[in-house]
């Protein structure tokens, strides 16, 4: 079995700021950790592999220090680690996002699976793992919580609602996004580590996936932020003082107001 996981880097949730300028995340200077949603994606495809053989393949859309999150792939039992890096991506919305993960999963080559987390704690869309499967032309289950039966021909699954859960059954080849129900991600081995050190990390540019220049980056983004504000007040604001049991005193007389 060929399978492929889509991976993110991004920061880390207590660092997160944004650039006054671009109104994007800043990322310079800022500590970044593999999506946590995508690292559940990693295990399964892990595992898969484990019980079925086949290849696992890890790519990424990100800068160059991105090679981290794949290396961390490799030494949890991933085979390979591929990197989009090109600064023509820089800016790219969910839609140009999934365009160009789309080339890239066209350059190499066959698959059965795809996984990817069910979004990046960054941007909270959700919608890269479905634009992924609607630019390559193939079905996808979002939310997966538990792979029940897995096979050479289909996989067996519980897919996560509101009320529930549905139990699905779906041939290859099929794009599935995950929640962190489904396992619990490993710890990389001593062995796994060394592997991820001496690995070689492909990186493709535009022009290596035959990227559209106007469907890359900012430019080909459909959506861009126009501004970031706070949202406005929703009331009058106190600041109560004092030892605790002289603030319980302000707030029941604040309160009391309400209560006449």
């Amino acid at each position: 079995m060929k399978i492929i996981v889509c991976v993110k880097q991004v920061p880390d949730a207590k660092d997160v700021r944004l650039d006054p300028e671009t109104n994007t995340l800043a990322r310079e200077g800022v500590q970044s950790i593999m999506n946590p949603y995508d690292q559940h994606a990693l295990e399964e495809a892990v595992r898969l592999k484990e019980e079925l053989g086949g290849e696992v393949t890890v790519l990424s859309m990100g800068p160059p220090q991105a090679e981290e999150v794949l290396r961390q792939a490799i030494s949890c039992g991933a085979d390979r680690g591929v990197l989009i890096s090109d600064r023509a991506f820089a800016g790219a919305d969910t839609w140009a996002t999934s365009y160009t993960l789309a080339k890239a999963v066209n350059k190499i080559g066959d698959f059965d699976l795809i996984l990817c987390g069910k979004q990046a704690i960054d941007g909270d869309t959700a919608q890269v793992g479905p634009g992924l499967a609607i630019q390559l032309d193939i079905p996808f289950l979002t939310c997966i919580q538990k792979v029940r039966e897995a096979n050479e021909k289909e996989l067996v699954m519980e897919r996560m609602m509101d009320d529930g859960y549905d139990v699905v059954a779906v041939e290859y080849p099929v794009l599935l996004t995950v929640v962190k129900d489904l396992n619990e991600p490993r710890v990389p081995s001593l062995k796994g580590k060394m592997k991820s050190k001496k690995a070689v990390i492909e990186v493709l540019s535009a022009a290596d996936v035959g990227a559209d220049a106007s469907c890359i980056g900012l430019a080909g983004s459909p959506t861009q932020v126009v501004d970031v504000f706070p949202p406005p007040p929703r009331g009058e604001r106190a600041m109560l003082t004092g030892t605790i049991d002289e603030q319980v005193e302000q707030l029941v007389e604040k309160l009391a107001v309400y209560l006449q």
